[in-house]
């Protein structure tokens, strides 16, 4: 967890009390129609918790970067600023789903995997920290307090690439919220997926973590059930198929035509009607037929809705409106296909479709539809047959002048976004022509309007927010406040926040700089909402309702409220001629009725008897005939003569409502995000089985030892650890035990250290993990080359072991750039550590190799630049060496020192000026016996064979022991980072330092030291100005290299030995070769041969 910040407190103390003007709602809130909708992604609206503040699984160091965690809003954060919403008059809040994600970037909600469950990251509980504990019904019980309905974004259509929980089970989701920034810690993968051992399948080949998973959503062997669709890639956006088709990776397509399917979905979402939710907005409508709506969900939901009306706000219907989209302008006909468009989904279906339709388990069961198929089948081919247009509607349309009674009895009781509308909603003139095809849908009253969302802004250039200015913007809303429809706005468009940025891309942006950005920073300081668009504010969010879109959105609100005509009224352009804009009159039943004139003046005929009062302006008319009203001609500006009103003027004056001057407001505030440094990534994550946690954890090592710590998991209780041949070594909770291994091991010995551990309930489990000494000049080289003089320039290497799936970086891997000549041809090559095997794949412009098993040694091949490698034989002749082991450095008292001779016919030593010691295969000798303190020696050597002789040196020196200080002594590589300042901040063990922690001590370039206290166990490295690395589990004696981007690297025991020395000479150009002697002129990051003139190092370059 990151170390909390302080907010900067806003140094605005301005107090706003909003007058009140009239009764907000006249006529009472019977329908769906009298609410006004503010569309939040909860994640991304306000951080009420902190403490649950998470990064996704993808792109974290972006987030890191930022300090903008994508899951950073949460369930308390709504609740806290519900008075906000209010304040701008919204009645309703529609919030992005709430079930239980998993994906890689699924901060918005909508890749289920679990459709029973809410997501714990939305939550608060006071076991992680929080104030108070903070559920979904909170939330719901919060609203209805406050007279705000909740519309619940849901997803009918697919899930997440996961699985589901009871579809199809794939893993189980940990709860503990530090782990859900790690994969590997908080999905835990079903043993059909190979239990833990998953994790260690590549990203890349034949067989993936992918494949795993995909083979139980689309292969017949693997889900019979046809729980999904199993259809191929040949489905259109523009055709029926589209209901079958899967619309992206991370959306499998469900098949919502098998009854078990739609049955539980039913089920699942049932809850939350049950819960009190008052709307919902269903996701990707336009990718389930119509038919299937009709038979599986809309008549289930009524259902629910009756059922449970006495949980919703003013027991009013159940509300819902779907997302069918229609990137198309011109008509409200999509690309003449009236089933693909949204009007269609407003209708009843055809009653023999409807009885053919069946949707029996059973059947679906029988049918073995391999991944692919493009044909569809049983109530899929029944849905297709759905093509019938629909009849027409004066549901929305006034008759003669007047109101009239609207006709139901086809309409589906599903209702839909205004896509149409939205597509081109630019300006208003741009829509008018839609609406003389209001009758397509059964009563276009009930849309939802809106001019952008999460997804797309007005087209053609739909991947922006809005960005047509504040005057544009007060026009559009005018107009949709008062015309027919619903209106709706999305987050943060009160002060056209983030206007012009591209609205998502996959986080390809970062969040920080896209329409999805958090909003927060212009809600700190408090609100207090009397009633609708009636409030007292302080601090910043003061300033954000002061502005003038802002207040241009409360007058309009109250505007609406006041007159039921302008919520669900029935519409007419007759006896309407505008003065500079556009004029309507409205109607409902013998309620209400007005008159509206937008961005200008209009003169009104056949006007009913009446006295009219504009309640913009508080002046009367007399109806009877003909009304002309006068109005400036700007955009936004508005006239609402209400006929028999009596509550005078509704609103003040404002910069774009106003009777005769514009009363400015607060501008346009602009805010900026200071970020949050309280969140979770994956380093954060902590084991919660029973277990011993062995840091290292098993594997190889180079180093004459290392140094290993023992801690019991956060699942045991208790526990112990045994190094073969030693006494077993007891542990308990919260406290480490440090060992060493490798004293007196050769290379390719290995070691075993076996653990128990016992969890709360008594369960035990045992273990052993292995480590294995390693000659640390051990590398393998990749070599490749173009088959048949092949050009293969652009060739990426991917490389995994047993115990690591990305050895080059994650797919494609490392591109390949370094050549070499060899026996005449000219390779590429990458040289890989630490490896005793690998496997690799060859890729090139999204052609692939198969993949390369087993690889051991240092190997060749012919590579076509598509899908066909070849190993080959080369003909290489390798230097004579000899190698010693320690390679020098200082020793205390005596050291023993081994000598291998390699690739040589004969070789010898000598210590200092001593006689030659001829090497047959290696040989032992030790130093120290003596010499005195600080004295040195060089060990020179010569290796020859059929070509060539080779000669240097290794200089040892004897050092007195130092007396190390009691604790937890931890070294710092600044050569990358570097830091004027080096900090450490550490806790856990017998004293903790206070944030940023205690200096740290240089005793080389680059190079620092401090001592933590015992039991220390957990430090972070950092410059005390805002730099610093992620969370460190300490080794005594290891040395970390910051790397960037609070990344680190582990170097194992520091150690300060010297490198291979033949000469002096450091005026001289470099040369770098790799380990197998061929020169490199660009070398990568791997160890290398450093020449400068006769003087010659190995090195690491990072």
């Amino acid at each position: 967890m990151r170390k909390l910040t302080q907010w900067l407190i806003m140094a605005l103390a301005m107090l706003i009390a909003m007058p009140s003007m009239a009764e907000t709602f006249v006529g009472g809130r019977t329908d769906f129609r009298d609410e006004t909708i503010y569309f939040a992604m909860t994640t991304r609206f306000y951080d009420g918790d902190p403490q649950n503040n998470v990064c996704t699984w993808d792109k974290q160091e972006q987030q890191i970067k930022t300090n903008d965690p994508a899951w950073r809003g949460d369930f308390a954060g709504l609740i806290e600023k519900l008075d906000y919403i209010k304040a701008l008059g919204f009645t309703a809040i529609w919030i992005t789903p709430v079930v239980q994600n998993g994906s890689g970037i699924d901060y918005h909600g909508y890749h289920a995997m679990d459709l029973s469950k809410v997501d714990l990251r939305y939550e608060s509980r006071k076991e992680w920290g929080s104030a108070k504990d903070v559920k979904f019904q909170d939330l719901i019980d919060a609203a209805h307090a406050k007279g705000i309905k909740i519309v619940l974004d849901v997803v009918l259509q697919h899930t997440g690439n996961f699985g589901e929980a009871k579809l199809n089970p794939l893993f189980t989701r940990n709860q503990n919220i530090r782990n859900q920034a790690n994969i590997e810690f908080c999905m835990i993968p079903d043993d059909k997926l190979g239990g833990a051992s998953y994790w260690k399948l590549p990203n890349a080949g034949d067989r993936t973590q992918y494949s795993e998973r995909w083979k139980y959503f689309k292969n017949p062997q693997y889900e019979p059930n046809n729980y999904y669709h199993h259809y191929g890639t040949g489905w259109n956006w523009d055709l029926p198929n589209r209901w079958w088709g899967q619309i992206a990776g991370d959306c499998v397509d469900l098949n919502t035509e098998n009854n078990a399917v739609a049955e539980y979905v039913v089920e699942c979402y049932g809850k939350f009607i049950e819960m009190g939710v008052d709307a919902f907005r269903i996701d990707t409508s336009g990718h389930i037929s119509p038919l299937t709506f009709n038979k599986q969900f809309i008549p289930q939901f009524q259902a629910l809705g009756e059922k449970y009306k006495n949980k919703r706000l003013n027991q009013a219907p159940f509300y819902m409106f779907g997302e069918v989209c229609q990137r198309f302008q011109g008509s409200v006909v999509y690309r003449s296909q009236p089933n693909l468009s949204s009007y269609f989904y407003t209708w009843k279906s055809d009653q023999a479709l409807l009885d053919e339709f069946n949707g029996d388990p059973a059947w679906w069961s029988q049918q073995n539809l391999p991944e692919g198929h493009d044909t569809p089948v049983g109530p899929m081919a029944v849905c297709e047959k759905d093509t019938k247009d629909k009849p027409r509607s004066n549901n929305a349309w006034m008759v003669n002048g007047a109101w009239h009674e609207p006709d139901y009895s086809q309409a589906s009781g599903f209702n839909v976004i205004d896509f149409p509308v939205h597509y081109s909603y630019k300006n208003v003139g741009e829509i008018q022509q839609y609406f003389q095809q209001d009758n397509y849908y059964n009563d276009a009253s009930y849309n939802v309007v809106y001019v952008d969302s999460h997804d797309y802004g007005p087209g053609p250039n739909d991947g922006i927010r809005f960005n047509g200015g504040t005057a544009q913007w007060a026009e559009n809303l005018s107009w949709m406040f008062t015309f027919r429809g619903i209106p709706c706005l999305y987050y943060g468009s009160e002060v056209e926040f983030q206007a012009g940025k591209v609205i998502d891309d996959g986080m390809g942006t970062p969040l920080i700089n896209t329409g999805r950005a958090y909003f927060g920073h212009y809600l700190e300081g408090n609100v207090t909402a009397t009633d609708f668009a009636q409030f007292t504010a302080d601090g910043q969010v003061a300033a954000t309702l002061k502005g003038d879109l802002a207040h241009h959105i409360q007058q309009l609100n109250k505007i609406r409220a006041a007159v039921p005509a302008l919520r669900k009224g029935q519409y007419t352009y007759d006896g309407c001629s505008a003065n500079g804009g556009w004029a309507f009159k409205r109607a409902y039943k013998d309620e209400s009725y007005a008159l509206v004139a937008v961005n200008g003046g209009a003169t009104f005929t056949n006007v009913p008897a009446g006295t009219y009062t504009d309640i913009v302006t508080g002046k009367t008319y007399q109806g009877g005939g003909t009304i002309t009203v006068d109005a400036p001609q700007t955009q936004g500006q508005l006239r609402v003569l209400v006929k028999d009103w009596t509550g005078g003027k509704v609103v003040e004056d404002g910069k774009f409502i106003y009777t005769t001057s514009p009363v400015a407001q607060g501008g346009n505030p602009q805010v900026s995000d200071p970020g949050t440094t309280t969140y979770y990534t994956k380093e954060d994550a902590i084991d919660e089985t029973a277990g011993v946690l062995f840091t290292p954890a098993g594997g190889t090592f180079k180093t004459e030892t290392l140094s290993v710590s023992a801690t019991l998991t956060e699942g045991a209780v208790s526990g112990w650890y045994q190094v073969a041949g030693q006494q077993k070594v007891n542990l308990t909770k919260g406290n480490t035990s440090n060992f060493t291994v490798g004293a007196g091991m050769s290379y390719g010995e290995s070691v075993s250290v076996s653990w128990g551990a016992t969890a709360a309930d008594g369960t035990a489990y045992d273990g052993t993990v292995t480590y294995k000494k390693v000659d640390p000049n051990a590398v393998i080289t990749i070599y490749v080359t173009g088959k048949n003089g092949a050009d293969i320039s652009g060739t990426n290497l991917y490389a995994w072991t047993s115990s690591a799936p990305d050895v080059l970086g994650e797919w494609p891997g490392k591109s390949l750039t370094e050549t070499v000549n060899v026996d005449g041809r000219n390779f590429y090559y990458a040289t890989i550590d630490d490896a005793e095997s690998v496997s690799i794949i060859f890729n090139r412009n999204g052609a692939q190799s198969g993949d390369i098993e087993g690889i051991t040694e240092d190997t060749y091949f012919e590579y076509d630049g598509q899908s066909s490698a070849t190993k080959i034989d080369v003909q290489v002749v390798k230097s004579p060496v000899v190698k010693f082991s320690p390679n020098g450095g200082t020793f205390v008292d005596n050291v023993s020192v081994t000598a291998t001779a390699s690739n040589a016919t004969s070789a010898w030593y000598k210590i200092g000026n001593g006689q030659q010691i001829n090497i047959n295969g290696s040989a032992n000798f030790s130093l120290g016996a003596g010499m005195a303190i600080g004295e040195s020696v060089t060990v020179y050597w010569s290796a020859s064979n059929a070509t060539e002789t080779k000669t240097g040196s290794v200089t040892f020196k004897k050092i007195e022991e130092q007396v190390q200080p009691e604790g937890l002594t931890v070294y710092y590589d600044n050569s990358i980072t570097n830091w004027s300042s080096v900090k450490i901040h550490y806790w856990g063990g017998e004293s903790a330092s206070s944030w940023p922690g205690v200096d740290m001590q240089m005793i080389a370039s680059n190079i620092y030291m401090y001592t933590c206290p015992k039991g220390t166990s957990g430090v972070v490295f950092n410059n005390g100005g805002g730099d610093q690395t992620n969370n460190v589990t300490p080794v005594d004696n290891h040395i970390y290299k910051g790397t960037g981007n609070r990344n680190f690297q582990d170097g194992g025991v520091y150690s300060s030995s010297i490198a291979d020395t033949f000469h002096d000479l450091d005026e001289e150009p470099v040369e770098y070769y790799n380990i197998q002697g061929m020169r490199v002129d660009n070398p990568t990051p791997g160890f290398y041969i450093m020449r400068r003139g006769n003087k010659v190092q190995k090195i690491h370059i990072y």
